[in-house]
């Protein structure tokens, strides 16, 4: 059985996911460079994805800080 191949999606609040490749992107969502198999997907992610906070909430919070 051949592993479906994924790709990680981003959307405005810079927060990410994987999609199935073959699918087209679900509204809001958009490609973020990178296709492989769900693990590599998802390791990926792992490793961009540093601060889990929407961008909306930490740009509110830089405001407050500064």
């Amino acid at each position: 059985m051949e592993a479906e191949t994924y790709r990680v999606v981003v959307n405005d609040e810079q927060q990410y996911s994987i999609w199935p490749a073959d699918r087209e992107n679900a509204p809001g969502w958009a490609d973020a460079g990178k296709t492989g198999t769900k693990e590599e997907c998802l390791a990926h992610i792992g490793e961009v994805w540093t601060d889990m906070r929407p961008l909306s909430l930490r740009r509110q919070m830089e405001q407050q800080a500064g």
